[in-house]
């Protein structure tokens, strides 16, 4: 049976060892956030990348950072190159470095470093499976993941697939961190529901911060 937690504003609250919901930890930086990201998107714009298995992904999709994320028939991993610009991904901005180091530190992971940044527009239907990040050398420092706009309900579950999930509605300015003995479990984003919020619209914006190198 999958549980249901309901977050209040401004809490830190913890999942497993290494895993924590820091609700409302962004919010009074989205405006920023959203304009930094829209300055992104007009050097490396969004794209719908193709699984190995030859499915188009839901998610559009870009990066900023020293390593963006890539998928294709060829398989998942990292590349210092955008593909589509033939040219590095967008430096990180300060602001994007800075909001995950705190919250990476809120969590108990101090001196958090992220070289790369997946910078993910969800539009409604859109979906994330259940799934480990395991592109990485680095696999026990944390993921932090930003929430900008519409709500999403999101899963967290343990280190083997069929273990339950918590299901969490992330709103606006959530951040989830999991890194530690939590860095490999499984996670995913059930669909995107109808809805319009003031900053995105029709959308859910999220940032996800990793450290690919170990």
């Amino acid at each position: 049976m999958d549980l249901f937690f309901d977050q209040n504003l401004n809490t830190d609250t913890v999942l497993a060892d290494g895993a924590h919901l820091l609700a409302g930890f962004a919010t009074s930086q989205a405006q920023p956030l959203a304009l930094d990201i829209q300055h992104l998107l007009k050097h490396s714009p969004l794209r719908f990348l193709t699984t190995p298995g030859g499915k188009t992904m839901s998610v559009a999709m870009s990066n900023c950072g020293p390593w963006g994320w890539h998928s294709d028939r060829r398989g998942y991993r990292y590349l210092q190159m955008d593909p589509q610009t033939q040219q590095p991904w967008p430096s990180m901005p300060k602001s994007f470095y800075q909001l995950a180091a705190r919250a990476a530190a809120k969590a108990g992971f101090r001196h958090y470093r992220p070289d790369a940044c997946l910078i993910n527009r969800y539009a409604i239907g859109s979906r994330l499976s259940l799934h480990q990040d395991r592109d990485e050398q680095d696999k026990r420092s944390p993921i932090v993941s930003v929430s900008l706009g519409l709500p999403a309900i999101f899963l967290f579950g343990g280190i083997q697939r069929e273990q339950a999930c918590t299901k969490l509605l992330l709103q606006h300015g959530d951040v989830m961190v999991w890194g530690g003995d939590s860095r490999l479990n499984f996670h995913g984003v059930q669909p995107l529901a109808e809805g319009y919020h003031p900053l995105t619209g029709n959308y859910r914006f999220n940032l996800t911060f990793r450290k690919v190198l170990a």
